[in-house]
């Protein structure tokens, strides 16, 4: 995770810190003006602080090394932990604030003076803003000409995006409570805020479904980005000890983590030595064109001159330290 990890960490932190502050004036304002909405924000905000302390973990915890137990590292745990945010993000955030709204509906409550609601509301915008554009600014370095949406689909770092997903749902929740804080007070009808609290709720559950979907995706084995597999094929076929390779299986070990197999059928004249020259000299050509690749199984046909259906043992390697 290397490089990437301080400016991760970076988006993450500054994040906790708005959200934190944000949550504080929130449950204020939510006190003061006894709106529905004003509450779901201020328990959106502590739900998103919770979640940058959960990505928090993940980071620390993928960047473990390689041990007895797990050989290939501990990569996936970020994509484990992003689950988990998921999931809060769904249970709490999303079903407190619904459940909020639906009380809010069924027993309507007049609601206080909206000045401290519209105040803290523009302020927290202001503070959400600024996360935001933190957020924004390190996802655009992967981002390149793609939409968001298909940005995030093939990232296989999620706290690239997260972030960057749980502040816009945060600004969007932010116009949707002020909307019906202001008709509520139009109308003096506290359904509308209800309503918003509602709508909060279901825009917190369609990230938290989206982020699940990712994250689910990466758990059980995504392949690496198919550019990288044809680059890997291509670099493969065009040695001239190779007479051609299998489409090689890729497994993501975790955002900069790359499990590479591929079958491998070699010129029949090939020595031993020649051969073993040949598969260190692929490897390194992988490595060096795409240096997630942390782990390369070959499986050598046509050893010695031995007939291609003829499987010569696998071999395997890892970057050394």
């Amino acid at each position: 995770m290397g490089m990437a990890e301080p400016s991760r960490r970076f988006v993450v932190y500054a994040a906790i810190g708005a959200n934190l502050a944000i949550a504080a004036t929130k449950f204020v304002a939510a006190a003061v003006t006894g709106s529905s909405a004003m509450l779901s924000e201020a328990i959106h905000s502590v739900v998103d602080t919770g979640n940058g302390i959960l990505t928090l973990v993940g980071i620390r915890r993928s960047a473990r090394p390689p041990d007895d137990l797990h050989p290939f590292g501990h990569g996936l745990e970020l994509y484990f932990w992003t689950l988990l945010v998921a999931i809060l993000i769904f249970g709490a955030g999303g079903g407190m604030s619904f459940y909020e709204g639906i009380t809010h509906l069924r027993h309507s409550v007049s609601l206080g003076d909206p000045t401290w609601g519209f105040i803290v509301i523009a302020a927290a915008f202001v503070f959400e803003g600024i996360s935001w554009t933190v957020a924004f600014r390190g996802f655009r370095k992967f981002q390149r000409e793609k939409g968001i949406l298909q940005a995030a689909r093939e990232s296989k770092d999620p706290p690239q995006f997260l972030v960057l997903f749980e502040d816009s749902a945060a600004l969007a929740g932010l116009v949707i409570a002020a909307v019906g804080l202001f008709l509520s007070h139009r109308f003096r009808d506290p359904r509308f805020d209800g309503a918003a609290s509602i709508l909060i709720g279901l825009l917190l559950a369609a990230v938290a479904i989206f982020l699940a979907r990712e994250s689910r995706l990466l758990l059980v084995g995504e392949r690496a980005d198919p550019q990288i597999v044809r680059s890997i094929r291509e670099t493969v076929e065009s040695d001239p000890a190779t007479v051609r390779a299998g489409k090689p299986l890729t497994m993501h070990l975790g955002p900069d983590g790359i499990l590479v197999n591929l079958d491998v059928q070699f010129q029949r004249d090939l020595t031993a030595a020649e051969l073993e020259k040949a598969i260190e000299r692929l490897e390194e050509k992988i490595r060096r064109k795409h240096p997630q690749v942390q782990r390369i199984f070959l499986e050598a046909r046509s050893l010695g001159g031995r007939s291609a259906e003829q499987p010569a043992p696998v071999r395997s390697s890892a970057p050394t330290a």
